[in-house]
C-alpha cells in the first residue's frame, strides 16, 4: 500500500514539474527529459519493491561407480523330484489301509493289505506239487543208474520237478504282492480306495501317489530372446561371469517371502517352444520343512553376472516426461539444475540402472524435484538414502 502511495506522489510531482517546464521553456526536448526521468523513477521503485526468489533447497546423491550383481526374475512352478502311482500287481479285497494319507512314508513301507488267502492256498499246492515233483525226480535219478527206465523218462521226471519249483516261486511272489508297499520315500496323498473294495492287477486307477519333495524341482519359463542378451551381454564383456555361483537361484514365495534355501540350476531344454517362445530352465530345491507343495507358482531369480562400474540412481531421482523419456535433473558445477535424458535399463533393489545420460561424480537430485525448474539455482545439500 506504502509502495502505491509513494508512486502516486512520484507522478503528481512529475506532472507539476512539467507544467512548469512547460510554460517556461516550451521545449520538445525538456519534455522528453522529464518524461524519461518520471519513467525511470518508477522503474526503479518497482524493482525495489520486487521480493528476491527464494533459492530451493535439494537433496542429492554423488553418482559412482558400483560392481552389481545381475538376476533376472522370471515366474516357475514347483515339480516334485520323483513321482510314484501305487498300483497293485495282485488281484483281491482290500482289508487294511497301512498308512495315514498325507503323512510321509518310507521306501518299502507296507501301505495296504490284500486278502492273502487264496495266494496262501495256491502257495500250499504248488509246495506239494515241488514235493512230488522232487520226490519223482530223485527215485528217477537212482533207476537211470541201473539203466532201469531210458533217458527220456529221466529227464521228463527233471523237467517236472524244475516246473514245481519254478510255480512255488510264482506262488510266493504272489503272496507277497498281497501287502503292497511303497516304492520310494516322500508324502502320501489320498487313498483313491476304501478297505473291502476290490481290485485287480495292474488297474487303471492308482491306489494312491507318492511325490518326493526334498529335494524338489522348479521349472522356469524364460524367454528366449533373454538368454540371447545374456550371450551377446557376456560377450560384449558388459558382463562378467561368477564362476561357480552362476549356476544359483533364489526363489520367492507367492506371499511375497524370500524362500531360505538357495538352489541349482540343473538344466534347460535345448529347443525353444514354437508356440511360446520360451525355453525351460530346471532348478533343484533343498526341501527340508516343506514348504514347497507340487504346483505352487513362484518367482526364481537367476544370477546372470556382474555389471563392472555401474551407474545406480535412487528411483525418485528419475522421473518421465509426457513422452515417456526418462529424465534427471543434476545440480552442475554453478549450483543450478540442468536436465538430463537419461536410458534406465533395470530396476536392480530400490535404485535404477543407468547405461547412459549419466556419469560418475554427477550430482543428481533426489530430493525436492517437484519445487525445481531446469536452469534454476538451488542450494545442494546430501540426502538421506
Amino acid at each position: 500500500m506504502t509502495n502505491i502511495l509513494g508512486r502516486s506522489f512520484d507522478l503528481i510531482y512529475a506532472r507539476q514539474i512539467f507544467r512548469m517546464t512547460a510554460r517556461k521553456t516550451h521545449s520538445v526536448s525538456g519534455l522528453a527529459l522529464i518524461i524519461g526521468a518520471s519513467l525511470a523513477l518508477s522503474a526503479c521503485q518497482q524493482k525495489d519493491a520486487a521480493p528476491a526468489q527464494p533459492v530451493a533447497e535439494v537433496g542429492i546423491v554423488t553418482l559412482k561407480p558400483e560392481n552389481v550383481s545381475l538376476t533376472t526374475e522370471l515366474p516357475g512352478r514347483t515339480t516334485p523330484y520323483l513321482v510314484a502311482e501305487v498300483r497293485p500287481q495282485v488281484g483281491g479285497i482290500l482289508l487294511r489301509r497301512l498308512f495315514e494319507e498325507g503323512s510321509n512314508v518310507k521306501a518299502g513301507q507296507p501301505l495296504y493289505q490284500i486278502n492273502p488267502a487264496p495266494f496262501q492256498a495256491t502257495l500250499a499246492k504248488a509246495q506239494a506239487s515241488l514235493t512230488s515233483a522232487r520226490l519223482l525226480s530223485e527215485r528217477y535219478d537212482r533207476l537211470i543208474k541201473d539203466q532201469a527206465i531210458s533217458q527220456q523218462d529221466s529227464d521228463d521226471a527233471r523237467s517236472q520237478y524244475l516246473q514245481a519249483k519254478a510255480a512255488v516261486q510264482s506262488a510266493r511272489i504272489d503272496l507277497d504282492f498281497t501287502r503292497i508297499t511303497a516304492p520310494i520315500s516322500g508324502r502320501i496323498g489320498r487313498s483313491a480306495f476304501t478297505q473291502g473294495a476290490l481290485v485287480t492287477a495292474n488297474q487303471a486307477d492308482a491306489l494312491a501317489t507318492i511325490q518326493q519333495l526334498d529335494p524338489i524341482y522348479v521349472d522356469i519359463v524364460q524367454p528366449s530372446t533373454a538368454i540371447l542378451d545374456l550371450r551377446e551381454a557376456l560377450a560384449s564383456g558388459r558382463l562378467k561371469r561368477t564362476g561357480d555361483n552362476q549356476a544359483e537361484v533364489r526363489l520367492r514365495l507367492e506371499n511375497g517371502k524370500d524362500y531360505p534355501h538357495p538352489g541349482k540350476l540343473k538344466f534347460s531344454e535345448v529347443s525353444v517352444d514354437a508356440g511360446t517362445g520360451s525355453v525351460t530352465l530346471r532348478a533343484e530345491f533343498p526341501n527340508p520343512e516343506g514348504i514347497l507343495l507340487p504346483g505352487m507358482f513362484v518367482h526364481a531369480q537367476l544370477q546372470q553376472g556382474v555389471r563392472n562400474g555401474a551407474i545406480l540412481v535412487p528411483q525418485r531421482g528419475v522421473t518421465r516426461d509426457t513422452s515417456g523419456q526418462a529424465t534427471a535433473l543434476v545440480v552442475d558445477t554453478d549450483g543450478k539444475a540442468q536436465l538430463r535424458d537419461v536410458t534406465v535399463e533395470r530396476s536392480i533393489g530400490s535404485r535404477w540402472l543407468i547405461s547412459s545420460g549419466l556419469k560418475a561424480g554427477d550430482r543428481v537430485i533426489v530430493d525436492g524435484v517437484q519445487n525445481v525448474q531446469p536452469g534454476a539455482r538451488v542450494k545442494a545439500v546430501a540426502a538421506k538414502i
